[in-house]
């Protein structure tokens, strides 16, 4: 698509995403906070798209680095630390309210950090070893999180940590709501606007790498790391930057989330959140990034629109059915059928064959 033809297609997808939650908060703040809850799965799977759709390492972890980002966030800007650690009360007498825009990069940071330190004993692993032992990792530092209440409290065990700052965007809070040109805008709906932000900054990146000398190298190594590696590249080097960099965008989206929320507990991010994760990035295409966004946005707001499915189904069976598992269940036939359909996922990257093969135009001036 050329710029001129593009321009106008850009222009209403702008108008429609900054329109869409100002017609559906009148619906009610659920709808909009579904979109706010599929815009940080976006995030995640954009992440996780550089990992396992980039590079072809499969991260059953990667929900770990959410977390990370999530209770670093939620122990800088909330008064648990203060309340039980005098050291801290004693340093910062007026508690702990650490800036979005201080949280962000710093929690960027420390995911990234974590990232490259599962990667480092990895890198020999392949297929359904390296699966193994990034499961192993998620479910450790789950396990850490639910028990590091003792003998100092730092994580408030499988309690949580609760009354977690909102993001505040010069001085303007984001947790109560705004009048803006006789609009008010209610807390899930400015929150929308700040992930759609960052989710269009995470989108701009992924493209850049992709399309970067980093980006061919992870595909090298993901079609074929042996003839990667004869080729010179430093695939030791190149993955640990697939895991820091995916990682990082995790982060990020466990600090929105620790805000958004105002209280996270190990319970948000077992390995069925990273398996669903997996899922969206396999679902929607793997390594192509229009792709993930469509998968992670069904799989994040389906089981949510099915709630008005489940329940007349189960007021049919008498109420013999559970709702929430008829939910599921709908679910997985969704995705069972889209996978039979469509097995290289709804929205695949075009393989370098279809690429290749000529229009019949040009194979009749040929011939």
């Amino acid at each position: 698509m050329s710029k001129p033809q593009g321009l106008p297609v850009f222009l209403i997808s702008a108008v429609a995403l900054a329109v869409v939650p100002l017609l559906l908060q009148g619906f009610g703040e659920a709808w909009v906070r579904i979109l706010d809850t599929a815009l940080l799965y976006i995030l995640l799977a954009l992440g996780l798209n550089i990992v396992v759709g980039f590079a072809g390492l499969l991260d059953l972890g990667y929900i770990a680095f959410y977390a990370v980002g999530a209770y670093l966030f939620a122990l800088l800007a909330s008064p648990h630390l203060t309340d039980n650690i005098p050291a801290i009360a004693a340093m910062f007498p007026h508690g702990l309210h650490a800036p979005i825009w201080l949280a962000i990069p710093l929690a960027a940071g420390v995911s990234a950090l974590a990232g490259v330190l599962l990667g480092a004993p990895t890198l020999k692993l392949r297929g359904d070893y390296l699966a193994i032992v990034t499961l192993g990792f998620g479910e450790i530092i789950r396990v850490f999180l639910n028990n590091l209440d003792a003998p100092v409290n730092i994580t408030n065990g499988p309690k949580g940590v609760n009354s977690i700052d909102a993001i505040s965007v010069g001085g303007v809070s984001l947790g109560a709501p705004m009048n803006v040109a006789g609009w008010t805008l209610y807390p899930v709906t400015l929150h929308y606007y700040l992930f759609l932000l960052i989710v269009v900054v995470a989108v701009i990146m992924s493209q850049r790498l992709h399309d970067s000398r980093l980006g061919r190298a992870w595909m090298a190594i993901r079609e074929d790391e042996i003839a990667a590696k004869a080729m010179g590249l430093n695939t030791r080097n190149i993955k640990l930057l697939a895991f820091g960099l995916g990682a990082m965008f995790g982060g990020v989206a466990g600090t929105l989330f620790a805000s958004f929320q105002g209280f996270v507990s190990p319970e948000s991010f077992s390995l069925q959140e990273s398996v669903m994760v997996v899922a969206m990035v396999v679902l929607g295409g793997s390594g192509h990034i229009p792709g993930v966004i469509l998968g992670a946005f069904l799989l994040a707001s389906l089981p949510e629109v099915l709630r008005h499915v489940a329940g007349p189904l189960q007021a049919m069976t008498g109420g013999r059915l559970d709702a929430a598992i008829l939910r599921q269940l709908l679910v997985a036939l969704a995705m069972i059928g889209i996978m039979l359909m469509r097995p290289r996922g709804l929205w695949p990257s075009p393989r370098h064959e279809d690429r290749m093969i000529p229009d019949e135009g040009e194979a009749g001036g040929r011939a």
